[in-house]
């Protein structure tokens, strides 16, 4: 059996033709998920990056595995402490070593390990091959290794192989002269001439004034990233620039494929599973080019699984969130799971959905976000409800309630005009929150710890500055709201 994973940086689900975007971004992509099970409402639990990646591989919620943010205590995974045997247990039942306790060779193709100094990230591969650039790199650089192994060790049984892409990750990074869709509208503009007007009103980092999340310096590397977007046609101009990045990444998956089919090689014995790590938000909630809500845009996240004897050509559309990965894989693959401490991981395996259609999923999803702002949010129904602890310096109401279905760009709060709901989302969360703590190796939700490290990584430090360039612009209004609302600067 050989297995190929694509894993896939800051890739929207509703960017990609299979999960009915109307721009044609992802044909690979979409001629895979015709041949396998996509999973509609398939969520990170912990976003961003980071925090998302450590979920997936351990099968556990950031409040066990204790990352949530991306700096301070909740950027490092808890020890085992005095149980921690030659090896930790956390590790030995990970993603990527079910893979290689089945008895495939294990191959990775990523930066994202150095990026974020988590080498527990590689654990249960034989080989990693890092370009060095630490998720600066386009894919152009990644994709010719790949082929080279291939070409090396393609043709050997029993191999798994992760291949991670970052070309729709900000800085959007395609070549300059890559426009597969200059001159073609957009499937949903939905940004109008008033919209964009309170996005140039609004307050906080990575906003359409502060592209660069600050401040609007631009990179000459980046020519397609600029500092700041000032009119509707820079507005279509940056989503073309994800767009590319997101059919960029497709190109190149399609030339591994075309490989394997040269070769012979793709055929039913080939497992593939199309993934990402968060999606982005476009303009969602005021934010341009960045995944720092617990938001719809940024947390449904593509799961496409094509695998031997299993079904193809379906959709499962209950909720699932990425720590179902691990026991699901372990289940196809027949592990077991090591433990000599009572490790349990949090997620429900979905093979049965694979195998026959079983519904495995969960009434609802919760999700954290502690590297920008820090939230929780439930994601229940067609309702998505975000509960907002620290803001990141955006000017947000402690509690938001979204009809994703009808209002999938979260324009219209309805918060105030459904209480009813609201307390619906507020105690998902607290029932989760009580039943994560009650099977906590640790009495700290590290939310908590975040917040009194100093908030957020990506804010820290910022708001001084920031005050400063809002004095003699049209949102100076906004100092006054900040130091209300922070009691800082």
């Amino acid at each position: 059996m050989r297995v190929l994973m694509f894993d896939i940086d800051t890739l929207r689900a509703d960017h990609m033709g299979c999960y009915g975007y109307g721009r044609n971004t992802t044909p690979a992509m979409d001629a895979i998920a015709r041949e396998g099970v996509r999973f509609d409402r398939y969520y990170c639990p912990n976003a961003p990056c980071l925090p998302s990646r450590a979920s997936m591989v351990t099968g556990l919620y950031g409040i066990h595995n204790g990352i949530v943010g991306h700096g301070g205590t909740a950027a490092d995974l808890r020890l085992q402490g005095n149980k921690r045997s030659f090896t930790d247990e956390v590790s030995e039942n990970g993603l990527f070593m079910q893979f290689r306790r089945a008895g495939m060779h294990t191959v990775s193709f990523s930066t994202f390990a150095e990026r974020h100094s988590a080498w527990w990230f590689l654990a249960g591969f034989h080989e990693c091959y890092n370009v060095g650039n630490r998720g600066g790199e386009s894919a152009e650089m990644v994709t010719p290794h790949v082929l080279d192994w291939l070409e090396r060790n393609g043709r050997q049984d029993n191999w798994m192989m992760h291949v991670h892409y970052w070309d729709p990750h900000t800085p959007y990074r395609t070549p300059v002269d890559y426009k597969p869709f200059e001159g073609e509208d957009l499937p949903d503009d939905w940004i109008t001439e008033e919209i964009f007007q309170e996005h140039l009103r609004h307050i906080g980092p990575h906003c359409a004034n502060e592209i660069n999340m600050w401040n609007d310096d631009a990179n000459a590397a980046f020519p397609k990233h600029p500092g700041k977007i000032t009119d509707l046609a820079g507005v279509r101009r940056f989503l073309d620039a994800y767009d590319e990045g997101v059919r960029y990444t497709d190109d190149n998956i399609a030339q591994i494929i075309g490989w394997l089919k040269d070769h012979g090689l793709y055929d039913d014995d080939l497992a593939v599973i199309i993934t990402a790590d968060h999606g982005e938000d476009l303009g969602e909630l005021g934010v341009y080019a960045e995944h720092g809500m617990a938001d719809e845009p940024v947390s449904r996240i593509p799961l496409i699984v094509k695998w031997p004897g299993m079904r193809k050509g379906c959709v499962a559309e209950g909720f699932h969130d990425n720590v179902d990965l691990v026991p699901t894989i372990r289940e196809l693959l027949g592990t077991p799971m090591v433990t000599w401490d009572g490790l349990k991981q949090d997620g429900v395996s979905f093979a049965k959905t694979l195998q026959d259609g079983t519904d495995c999923s969960k009434p609802y999803v919760v999700l954290t976000q502690c590297a920008h702002v820090c939230q929780r949010s439930a994601r229940f129904g067609d309702y998505l409800y975000i509960r907002t602890v620290h803001g990141g310096y955006h000017l947000l109401p402690d509690e938001m309630l979204f009809h994703v279905k009808e209002d999938p760009h979260q324009l219209k709060d309805l918060a105030a005009e459904r209480p009813d709901l609201c307390a619906v989302g507020a105690k998902m969360i607290l029932d989760w929150n009580d039943r994560m703590m009650k099977t906590s190796r640790s009495d700290v939700d590290p939310m908590w710890t975040v917040m009194r490290e100093g908030g957020p990584e990506h804010c820290r430090g910022q708001l001084p500055a920031y005050l400063e360039r809002l004095k003699g612009t049209p949102r100076e209004y906004g100092i006054r709201l900040l130091q209300e609302k922070y009691g800082e600067g």
